[in-house]
């Protein structure tokens, strides 16, 4: 898979907020970023498809054929 970049652009509150939370997560502010909107991604039903994906613990953790109530 490649990486390409893009720019975020947030208040500064909102900066330190995310800072303080991937500090408590033991990661770096990209990393947290990436994560969640990774995990953003996954959990729309439009989001990326869950069965041509690298990382096979995405899958075994996927909600695919779990219905909501």
């Amino acid at each position: 898979m490649t990486k390409s970049s893009i720019s975020i652009e947030m208040e500064s509150d909102v900066k330190k907020v995310l800072e303080k939370r991937a500090k408590r997560e033991m990661l770096s502010l990209r990393e947290l970023v990436e994560d969640i909107l990774r995990r953003s991604a996954l959990s729309t039903k439009e989001g990326i498809p869950t069965d041509n994906v690298d990382d096979p613990f995405i899958s075994y953790f996927s909600r695919k054929g779990r219905k909501r109530k």
